[in-house]
């Protein structure tokens, strides 16, 4: 059910209807926080955690909307897909720390709010940018950003991706699921 001041647009006409179930939260949190960070094209951007839901946008967002360069940080399980998303480079976090491989960067953006902010901060360059997902999301959506979002997706700039489905009666075993911390990306519950 939405609710009275629920936001409400058509679907994007390149999407699915669980594509676009999965595009809206994430798509909207990862497009308003690198929005913050005033990012130019060329600038280096770092992405941690970019194999999740908000991250798998974000690093889409980053290389297609703002042009940046981008560097994921991930499992080793997961960099073929950072890669794939548009990442110039991709660091694994099981085999490397992101904040001791000399390498510096105008924004940080935290997409699963696991690191500090004096980690992000010990590889930005004077001046850059440290976002951290659970801080720098905002409050409240807004009808512009589910729009631009709407956009951006039609124009190609980025797609959702979803790593499983579950049907609404194994709803549990979704949750349980996601509760791993081991998901690439979106899990949609279909109906």
């Amino acid at each position: 059910m939405l609710p009275e001041n629920g936001l409400l647009a058509i679907k994007p006409t390149n999407l699915t209807y669980e594509e676009a179930a999965a595009a809206v939260g994430a798509g909207m949190t990862a497009l308003r926080c690198l929005r913050k960070a005033n990012i130019r094209p060329g600038q280096q951007v770092l992405i941690y955690g970019a194999s999740g839901a908000v991250g798998t946008n974000a690093v889409q967002l980053a290389k297609q909307h703002f042009e940046a360069d981008v560097t994921g940080v991930c499992s080793t399980s997961n960099l073929e897909l950072v890669k794939s998303l548009g990442a110039d480079r991709m660091i694994d976090y099981t085999r490397e720390d992101f904040t001791q491989s000399g390498a510096v960067y105008d924004v940080v953006f935290d997409a699963v709010g696991k690191t500090s902010a004096s980690q992000g901060e010990r590889v930005l360059k004077s001046g850059g940018v440290y976002l951290n997902v659970h801080k720098d999301s905002g409050s409240g959506e807004k009808l512009e950003d589910l729009l631009a979002v709407k956009g951006l997706i039609e124009s190609g700039k980025f797609k959702p991706v979803i790593d499983r489905r579950y049907p609404l009666e194994q709803i549990v075993e979704a949750h349980r699921y996601v509760d791993t911390g081991h998901k690439k990306g979106n899990v949609v519950i279909t109906v």
